[in-house]
């Protein structure tokens, strides 16, 4: 059936590229009309991209001939499958014989982009460029760029005429690409030029368009930003700097790597910001990223970092408002295609690598280097930034390999990388360094520049040190005892799990108990909504923060928590109960206990951590067992190593211990006990329930691969664990009117949104205005534990596509984050249709527990 297509294709009359239509538009009156010619949508976007190089802070960093590259990204749509695809929108006349969904086989018109530039001879780097300018590589399965199917030589003449006009119109040739690293900023330029060039602005194929350009790019938020100059660091913080914080500002004057370990509470946030703005003010950084674990982290920081940026921006900064709130940057501007709602890159944690400045989490810079769907745009957006990446330590072999890489990638990308760390081992700072090591100090600053192969290592004095009394327990249940205890006297209490599972279940121990006595009790972890997050967030760090001391004496409080609580987190607690945790990540959590000294506090509070772990020689024997989920979570060995540190301690001096605990846990050594050798040897080759340390590290270098399939994000894993990839939409109800034109949303606290079938019926502010309060109701989870998928045809029968992005229909392998589940009345989650949601658990969702798995489901 293709072949017999594929003769007809090679006897049909060429259509002239001048004639060949790029888009099709919805008009006012909801019909679908012919939008621009392929050719002026590729000046268009050269044109943009001409214009996004120009207003780049950073000279020098796009070759000579990116913006040529960048218009000839659509000249594929110069074929007849695509040239019927357009038509058939339009119920306009087709060629004869020719099915457009044969696009399908090879990944749309970017292949035949690709294609045609390879048969053009085309540099190193740029045809693959321009077929992934969707996101993903297509699937040419060797198809070459005067195939049958792309219309044969007749059709690959036009599309070489296309791009050498658009060659004499933006006086450029295609560049010549000198790394990986660079091929990749440019593939994220093309892109975004293309989302732009594609927006409402150039819709009307009758209406002038040049000077839309300038427009465009302002509303899509590219405008250049002003800052004061020479202000001292007192003047933006409001005190001066400690001799720790001077000496990292002192050696980070130029774009490079820098490590900063010092304890918790030091100022490494902002000693890293100060290093930013005099990079920003100095010419020599673009924008700002500040990387953190989670998304809760992100949320609180951003409060800091927006304090900040209202110091060190100008007075007469163009969108100063803009980028000083959290949510403008999504939904005051205007990104085009992609950047819509409904689009891929319509979410708050996509859009703000784009931003001049953004706090995210990690995760999303990772995806930089990374092999996955528009992982190349990631790259643009934080190309020449200052990236601060903040609490990293030890994270497994698979996060590890790819931190690394990001490290290196960013380099490469004239960034300066700012690493902020209370407990980082030398051996990793090695490795990210990609520099000798050999200091031992502490607290520690190491310095690379990226013009310098060596690495310029200073200790700074640590400061003042506290003692925290550790005391062992085996079990939760005198724990559960004391803590109330120490609530009903007046204390505030932090009790930490390492899995959100058991944090639910230990607030249900306690909350009810605590009410009776008086005690207030809550529950923080990452599977809320952001509604519920956002009220437990702002009413539980305030109270044990700073802003909650004139309260803090007025009642005994209990906060249960999971690893959110350990990172970034300015909270001060009188009481501490962790469930036993690798040594670097204990370390993190007492630095939660007794942190300001000035804090009011009950009088018979003293700095304590109870640390709930097995006895040494069980855990040993029969670590899933003694440890239970904390084995699933953090590796068996790492546990049973760092239980050999902490089983006999009776108090931690801090800063002054941190690193003699972190190299007694984790210096290599050859293990004369046989258990420990097993648990050695699994965790380097790993055993049927997980993977160990060098399929790890091989799997990490599969997701970097540029040579391998492009990876959709559901896939694209950053952390090998409870990577909370899936987004759950969680609603009340869920209906259609009797026309069928309008579906009705009932969100969770009762109100009702109305989400018209067909996009036109709003403007693209209400659909903003809309997607913004159903982001609101999402909850991230790990793969196990998402709700079954709905078919896209019913999330479209919703109205939903235009609200989310459902996957792209062109790549097989694509698929949606998104999946949808209604809460009853007893807070049951069930399927759109009343149907189960899991086939193996029942989910429910309360506003004091969040999202929850159930495990024996009641039937």
């Amino acid at each position: 059936m293709l072949r017999k297509r594929s003769k007809n294709v090679s006897s049909v009359a060429v259509k002239p590229y001048a004639a060949c239509p790029a888009k099709s538009f919805t008009a006012a009156d909801g019909r679908i009309r012919l939008g621009r010619s392929v050719e002026s949508h590729c000046q268009i976007v050269g044109e943009v991209a001409k214009e996004l190089i120009r207003r780049f802070p950073l000279k020098g960093i796009f070759p000579q001939g990116a913006a040529y590259l960048a218009a000839t990204h659509d000249i594929g749509k110069v074929s007849p499958t695509f040239f019927n695809k357009i038509m058939r929108a339009c119920l306009l006349e087709r060629i004869a014989n020719i099915n457009p969904d044969l696009e399908r086989e090879w990944g749309g018109h970017a292949g035949v982009s690709q294609a045609t530039a390879k048969a053009m001879g085309a540099p190193e780097y740029v045809p693959e460029i321009l077929g992934q300018h969707h996101g993903f590589s297509p699937n040419l399965a060797g198809k070459r760029a005067d195939a049958e199917v792309f219309g044969g030589t007749l059709w690959q003449k036009e599309r070489e005429k296309l791009a050498k006009t658009l060659s004499e119109s933006l006086d450029e040739d295609w560049p010549k690409i000198e790394s990986v690293a660079q091929a990749r900023l440019l593939a994220g330029l093309t892109s975004v030029a293309d989302w732009i060039g594609s927006g409402h602005h150039f819709e009307d194929p009758e209406a002038p368009w040049k000077e839309k350009i300038t427009q465009a790019l302002d509303d899509a938020g590219f405008v250049p930003v002003s800052y004061q100059q020479n202000l001292s660091f007192e003047q933006v913080f409001g005190f001066a700097p400690r001799l720790a914080q001077s000496t990292l500002i002192e050696q980070a004057s130029r774009p490079g790597v820098y490590v900063f370990e010092a304890p918790m509470g030091l100022g490494k946030t902002e000693a890293a910001l100060y290093v930013a703005y005099q990079m920003l003010a100095n010419g020599q950084a673009s924008g700002i990223y500040f990387a953190l674990p989670t998304q809760l982290t992100s949320n609180k920081i951003f409060e800091r970092f927006q304090s900040f940026l209202a110091s060190v921006l100008a007075d007469d900064c163009h969108h100063r408002s803009l980028l000083l709130h959290a949510n403008a940057w999504l939904f005051d501007t205007e990104l085009g295609e992609e950047g819509r709602p409904g689009g891929a890159w319509f979410t708050q944690s996509k859009r703000g690598l784009l931003a001049p400045f953004a706090v995210g989490t990690i995760d999303q810079a990772l995806m930089a280097a990374m092999n996955v769907k528009h992982g190349f745009v990631r790259a643009f957006g934080l190309a020449g930034k200052v990236v601060i990446l903040d609490e990293i330590h030890t994270y497994d072999a698979y996060t590890s390999t790819l931190l690394d890489a990001l490290v290196s990638l960013l380099r490469e990308l004239h960034c300066t990388v700012i690493i902020l760390s209370a407990t980082l081992n030398q051996e990793r700072r090695q490795d990210l360094l990609k520099r000798s090591v050999t200091s031992i100090g502490y607290p520690l600053i190491t310095a690379s520049n990226n013009d310098e192969n060596i690495a310029h290592e200073v200790s700074v004095p640590a400061g003042k040190n506290s003692r925290v009394e550790i005391v062992i327990k085996p079990d939760e249940a005198a724990a559960i005892e004391h803590v109330l205890l120490c609530a009903e006297q007046g204390q505030q209490v932090l009790w930490i799990e390492n899995t959100v599972k058991d944090a639910q279940k230990r607030y249900l121990d306690i909350a009810a108990r605590a009410a009776d006595l008086g005690v207030a009790c809550g529950l923080l972890h990452s599977r809320f909504t952001a509604n519920d997050r956002q009220q437990i967030e702002d009413k539980w760090v305030s109270l044990f923060g700073k802003s909650g001391w004139q309260d803090r004496q007025k009642q005994g409080r209990i906060l249960v928590g999971t690893q959110v609580l350990e990172q970034s987190l300015d909270i001060d607690a009188d009481f501490m109960v962790s469930r036993f945790a690798p040594t670097d990540m204990l370390l993190q959590r007492l630095g939660r206990l007794w942190r300001h000294s000035e804090a009011p506090r009950c009088s018979k509070a003293k700095p304590q951590a109870w640390v709930l772990a097995p006895a040494l020689d069980a855990a040993i024997e029969a670590p899933e067992t003694q440890f239970g989920a904390s084995a699933y979570v953090y590796s068996p060995y790492v546990l049973c190593r760092s239980l050999e540190v902490w089983q006999d301690m009776k108090h931690v001096d801090l800063p002054k211990d941190i690193r003699s605990l972190i190299d007694r846990t984790y210096v290599s050594r050859t293990e004369q006990n046989a258990s420990m050798s097993r648990w050695l040897r699994e965790l380097e080759e790993g055993n049927r329930y997980r993977k160990g340390l060098n399929a790890l590290r091989q799997l990490a270098r599969i997701g970097l691969s540029e040579g391998g399939n492009t990876l959709p994000e559901s896939k694209a894993q950053t952390r090998y664990s409870e990577s909370e990839s899936y987004e759950v939409l969680l609603l009340k109800a869920m209906t259609r009117n009797r026309a069928g034109d309008t579906a009705t949303l009932t969100l969770l606290n009762g109100e009702q949104l109305e989400l018209p079938l067909q996009r036109h019926k709003l403007t693209k502010p209400e659909w903003r205005q809309r997607t913004a309060v159903l982001m609101r109701q999402i909850v991230n989870v790990p793969q196990g534990d998402k709700p079954n998928a709905l078919s896209m045809e019913t999330l479209k029968s919703f109205g939903l596509g235009h609200c989310f992005y459902l996957g792209n229909p062109e790549w097989p392998e694509d698929e949606s984050l998104l999946r949808v589940a209604l809460v009853d009345a007893s807070d049951r989650l069930q399927g759109v249709e009343h149907n189960d949601v899991h086939d193996k658990y029942a989910l429910e969702y309360r506003d004091d527990l969040g999202y929850r798995v159930i495990k024996n489901r009641e039937k």
